[in-house]
């Protein structure tokens, strides 16, 4: 399948489908703390965006092939959960690190996807460093994209960082094309060699979301009777982190779509580079 370079009209589309997802994380983000249940934040997030918004959660019976039809309208990725937590009844508490990732689709059918980091009460000063260095890494891979370069470079860019903390890069998920579609092309992957992959493009509208493991990049399918079909955790049970962003590539650069008043800055460090 091709990459869809998006027109002027379906890119201001996807301007106001990323910042409503965004604003469901702003929404969510005073809830988020110890005694609260991932489902809670799931029923939250859920009638904002239904109520509040007029936006549908697109993961909700989000059925690829190979897989059941996911069941919540977010998901929650709490410590060693690398992605596609399922939230449930397990209560959050002081230490946990959490990741919320929202997409949501607007009622001209545009898709916005983001996620956030977020601390449970005050987490371990090891925690809180592999939640910024990932948070580093999503940055410095948007600040690669530009007309003429490549995936490779974002990829390369993001790998480099994370190693170079003593992280390590999941190889099994990656960012994705996005517009009408949840996943369209192109892959875009957050490891790599510079000068590698597809060309970027004026109109070029994908996710850069790196999964930054603290141990090794290994990852497993949540198994036993807590099976659900979606649930990924560190091989290592080694902490992991993600951060997202939906990413246009513009005419001289890019522009950050998941944007709102909660949404955190880049890195004040990278803004000086």
């Amino acid at each position: 399948m091709a990459v869809v370079i998006k027109t002027p009209e379906e890119i201001e589309g996807m301007r106001v489908a990323g910042r409503l997802a965004a604003e469901v994380l702003d929404f969510i983000t005073p809830y988020v703390k110890p005694g609260i249940t991932t489902a809670e934040l799931d029923r939250l997030c859920h009638e904002y965006m239904r109520d509040v918004q007029g936006t549908t959660p697109a993961p909700l019976n989000y059925a690829p092939p190979g897989y059941p039809p996911y069941p919540k309208a977010i998901c929650t990725s709490v410590n060693d959960v690398v992605c596609h937590g399922v939230p449930n009844e397990y209560v959050l508490k002081n230490g946990d690190i959490l990741n919320i990732d929202i997409t949501i689709i607007t009622k001209d059918g545009f898709h916005g996807d983001t996620s956030r980091m977020f601390y449970i009460g005050e987490p371990s000063i090891q925690a809180r460093r592999l939640c910024e260095v990932t948070f580093e890494c999503m940055w410095i891979g948007i600040l690669k994209v530009r007309p003429g370069a490549y995936l490779g470079d974002i990829g390369h860019a993001i790998q480099r960082h994370a190693e170079a903390h003593g992280y390590s890069v999941v190889r099994e998920f990656c960012g994705h094309g996005i517009g009408r579609k949840f996943h369209e092309e192109p892959q875009v992957l957050h490891y790599g060699r510079p000068g590698t992959g597809l060309k970027l493009q004026p109109g070029m509208i994908f996710t850069i979301e790196p999964m930054i493991n603290a141990g090794k990049p290994g990852i497993r399918e949540l198994k036993g009777k807590r099976a659900d079909g979606w649930t990924i955790l560190t091989q290592d049970r080694s902490l992991s982190a993600q951060w997202e962003h939906t990413v246009l590539v513009t005419q001289t650069g890019y522009e950050v779509l998941t944007v709102s008043p909660g949404a955190p800055p880049m890195p004040q460090s990278l803004q000086a580079a």
